[in-house]
C-alpha cells in the first residue's frame, strides 16, 4: 500500500474512532398502522419488512439458549477474505464476547472451492442453524454480511422463512443498506456513501472515483440509482457508479466522464471482499478488464484494489446491523 492509500486508510480508523457505534437503531423494523386492528395473514406477511421477527408458539416453553448466524456470500481469495469478512465477524464477536457466533457461506461454490484448495469447511446457513438446533439453542439472531437486498439477502431470508419453525424465537438483520429515508425511515444509503466517502482521496477537477458494484436480476439493483443520487449530492458529481452483472454499465458511464473532461479514474470495488472481480475484472491485465477498457479510451487508470470490510466505517455499520437483530432476539416484545 502507497503512502497515499495509508493516510486514506488512517483517516478511515479515525472517523470509526469517533463515530463507534452510535448509529440509531430506532428505526430498523416496521409496524402496521396502528388503526388497522383486523390485519389478516397476508397482510400481516407483507408488512414484514425491516428487521424480521418470529416468536414459535409451539416453542414458548423452552428454555432460552441464544446464537447468532452470520451470512456471508464468501470468497476464494484467502487475504481479502481475512480482512474483510472475518474482520468483520471478529468485530461482531467482540461485541458479543460470551455467545455462540457462527460464520455461514452462502456460495456452495465458494465452499466447495476453499476446502479444496485449503482444507478449510465453511458451513452454509442451512447446515449451521441444523447444528445450533442440535446442540440445543432455542433462539437465533441472523446477520447478514450483504451490501443490498438483492439475490443474495433473499438467500438470507428464505433460510430465515424456512428454519424459523425450528427454533422458539428467529430474528432476520438487514444488509449494509436497506432503508432510504422513505416513510420516515432512517436513510442507510447515505450513511454508507458518506462511510465510504472515508477511503476517497482528494480529487482534482480532471479525476474521478468509479465504484464497481456487482449488479443483480432482483429488483434492488434500483438502489445503485439511489447510491449515484447520494454521492452526487455528496460529492459535487466527480464519484459514479457502475455494475458487473447489472445497470449501469462501465459503458453507460464512460460517455459522462468524456463529456466531463475526466482524465484519471481510481477503480475501487463497491463489493465486501476484493475478490475475482476486483482483481480480474475491474483491475485486469486482459483487454477485456475495466482497466484495459479505460485506458483504451484515454484515461489514466488507478486501480484501489480493497473491499468494503477493509473499512473500519463501514464494518461498524456492519456491526450495527448485527447488533439490531440481536437486539431484536433479546427483545421481550414480541412484534
Amino acid at each position: 500500500m502507497n503512502k497515499k492509500w495509508k493516510k486514506i486508510v488512517a483517516a478511515s480508523m479515525a472517523l470509526a474512532a469517533l463515530t463507534g457505534f452510535t448509529f440509531s437503531t430506532a428505526q430498523a423494523s416496521y409496524r402496521l398502522n396502528p388503526e388497522v386492528t383486523d390485519a389478516t395473514p397476508a397482510l400481516k406477511r407483507a408488512a414484514e419488512i425491516g428487521v424480521r421477527v418470529y416468536n414459535n408458539p409451539e416453542m414458548q416453553n423452552a428454555k432460552n439458549k441464544d446464537a447468532m448466524v452470520i451470512m456471508s456470500f464468501g470468497t476464494t481469495y484467502k487475504n481479502s477474505r481475512q480482512k474483510t469478512i472475518e474482520a468483520t465477524f471478529n468485530a461482531i464477536k467482540a461485541q458479543h464476547p460470551n455467545t455462540k457466533i457462527v460464520l455461514a457461506f452462502t456460495s456452495h461454490i465458494i465452499i466447495d472451492r476453499i476446502k479444496q484448495k485449503e482444507g478449510i469447511t465453511f458451513q452454509t446457513p442451512e447446515e449451521a442453524l441444523q447444528q445450533l438446533k442440535k446442540e440445543g439453542y432455542t433462539r437465533v439472531a441472523l446477520a447478514s454480511l450483504d451490501v443490498i437486498p438483492g439475490m443474495e439477502y433473499s438467500y438470507d431470508t428464505a433460510v430465515f422463512d424456512i428454519y424459523k419453525h425450528d427454533f422458539k424465537k428467529m430474528t432476520m438483520g438487514l444488509p449494509l443498506m436497506y432503508w432510504m429515508g422513505q416513510e420516515n425511515q432512517r436513510d442507510d444509503v447515505n450513511q454508507v456513501m458518506k462511510a465510504l466517502g472515508s477511503q476517497f482521496p482528494k480529487l482534482q477537477p480532471h479525476e474521478a472515483i468509479l465504484l464497481m458494484a456487482h449488479g443483480t436480476p432482483n429488483p434492488a439493483n434500483a438502489y445503485y440509482a439511489v447510491m449515484q443520487d447520494r454521492l452526487d449530492t455528496l460529492n459535487d458529481h466527480n464519484v459514479y457508479i457502475y455494475s458487473v452483472e447489472g445497470w449501469p454499465h462501465l459503458s453507460t458511464v464512460i460517455p459522462e466522464l468524456k463529456a466531463k473532461g475526466i482524465k484519471k479514474v481510481i477503480l475501487m470495488p463497491l463489493m465486501m471482499v476484493a475478490g475475482d472481480h476486483a482483481n480480474h475484472d475491474m483491475a485486469g491485465s486482459q483487454p477485456t478488464s475495466h482497466k484495459s477498457i479505460l485506458e483504451k479510451d484515454g484515461f489514466e487508470v488507478v486501480p484501489y484494489i480493497h473491499g468494503l470490510g477493509e473499512n473500519p466505517v463501514i464494518r461498524n455499520i456492519f456491526v450495527q446491523r448485527a447488533d439490531e437483530a440481536w437486539n431484536a432476539l433479546e427483545s421481550n416484545n414480541n412484534n
